[in-house]
């Protein structure tokens, strides 16, 4: 059963009952994220994901975990460019239990002084691990490349110098601005009784409100043609290649997924078996999608030796051509329906995980997908839909990329993807 409700106060809530299991998983969803913010305040929604676990008027930062962890539950919390969710799982017996927790964390969080400055060097010490992972480094550079100065290029942590500057009175203004009725969604999924659920849910959230408010309103940021490089002492070159995707919450998201698996999704696809399995330059590639409000992308990723990036770059360049006039046979696309729609069904296999996809949906769609509709659209796709997203995608080409490492020749790199030597691409180089 699904259904989903919205109190006089403008907060929903996505429900799914699911009988056959003894667990039930609550998510408090806010949209709001670093996409939020600007550069003065970068990183401070995260940094308020951080404050409402450190205590409250009615329990300690270890009464808020223990109380859920000495049930056999867990409780947690994640901060992305777009929105902040809260979370926890515990038997159907204990619902109110997290319920209640999670209410006493958004309205009766503390934001003590000192807390505030003790978690300042917990952050700092969360950005260092970030920098010294490639990786995370490539991500936040490759989103630069793509949207340039648009907030949506914000990294999520914030950087040392906005999470210094945090007060109190600015933590607590922002979430009197954002974390609001409106902007919110509870979402439910497990063993429950639906009535109960809604007069729990309206006696712990039903008041919620603030005279301050701030809707969530996205920008539509252009994609960009930016070619950048930051220099790390590391073995490895790492490479993120930026091709225009689609934004969340078009069905055009589902052939463009298949299109994904079948180039670079998996150890079967084209660029793994071209790149890795027949050249052997590298160990690591695969290709993924990014959807956001209003804009998306398909970022291609490899790590490899220096010495092969103008020679990799090329193939992935070729291997790109190539796809966007290649065609698919009726067999290949009646496989690849059924490998999406496996993975999908397959990350659906807990109460957390519908929690997380009613909750994003509702959220962000103001409506809940079921299973069942998701096949439908699948089972929709035919040679049409392909050619039309191989048009609005693939066919852009390369647009943008970023370089992590010791040194890459972006000269050459820039060439080979500009399909010219005099064609000029904005080039950065960031020493660390």
């Amino acid at each position: 059963m699904y259904k989903l409700i919205k109190l006089q106060n403008g907060l929903r809530v996505a429900l799914e009952n699911i009988d056959y299991v003894n667990s039930v998983s609550v998510g408090l969803w806010v949209e709001n994220g670093s996409r939020n913010e600007d550069k003065v305040n970068n990183g401070i929604s995260h940094f308020i994901e951080h404050m409402l676990f450190k205590g409250t008027e009615n329990r300690s930062s270890l009464k808020i975990v223990e109380c859920i962890e000495e049930v056999g539950g867990q409780i947690n919390a994640f901060t992305g460019k777009e929105a902040t969710c809260f979370y926890g799982k515990v038997l159907d017996s204990h619902l109110e239990l997290l319920i209640d927790v999670l209410s006493d964390m958004l309205f009766n969080s503390k934001f003590d002084s000192e807390d505030i400055e003790k978690e300042k060097g917990v952050i700092i010490e969360e950005i260092n691990m970030n920098e010294d992972s490639p990786e995370d480094v490539l991500m936040d550079l490759q989103c630069e490349a793509i949207w340039g100065g648009d907030s949506i290029s914000l990294p999520i942590l914030g950087t040392i110098d906005t999470v210094k500057s945090f007060t109190k009175e600015q933590i607590i203004q922002y979430v009197k601005s954002f974390y609001i009725p409106e902007n919110s969604v509870i979402s439910i999924a497990g063993k429950f009784n639906p009535d109960e659920v809604v007069k729990l849910i309206q006696r712990y959230f039903g008041n919620w409100s603030s005279k301050i408010k701030k809707i969530t309103h996205y920008s539509s940021p252009e994609i960009l043609s930016n070619h950048l490089f930051k220099k790390k002492n590391i073995e490895q070159l790492h490479i993120s290649l930026g091709i225009p995707g689609i934004e969340s919450g078009k069905d055009e998201i589902y052939p463009l997924l298949l299109l994904n698996n079948i180039f670079g999704g998996g150890a079967s696809s084209i660029l793994f078996q071209k790149i890795r399995e027949e050249k052997g330059m590298c160990y690591s590639i695969y290709s993924y999608l990014s959807t956001f409000k209003n804009t998306g992308a398909l970022s291609i990723y490899t790590g490899l030796n220096p010495s092969y990036c103008k020679d990799v770059i090329s193939l992935i360049k070729e291997e790109v051509d190539k796809f966007i006039n290649s065609t698919i046979s009726a067999e290949k696309l009646s496989k690849a329906k059924e490998q999406l729609k496996g993975n999908y069904i397959l990350g659906l296999e807990s109460t957390s995980s519908r929690m997380f996809s009613n909750g994003k949906s509702a959220l962000f769609l103001n409506l809940i997908h079921t299973p069942k509709d998701i096949i439908d659209k699948i089972d929709t796709i035919d040679m049409k839909c392909i050619s039309d997203i191989k048009e609005i995608t693939f066919a852009k080409g390369i647009k943008s990329s970023a370089f992590v490492g010791e040194n890459a020749d972006i000269e050459s790199v820039k060439n080979i993807l500009d399909g010219s030597s005099d064609g000029f691409i904005q080039s950065k180089i960031h020493s660390v």
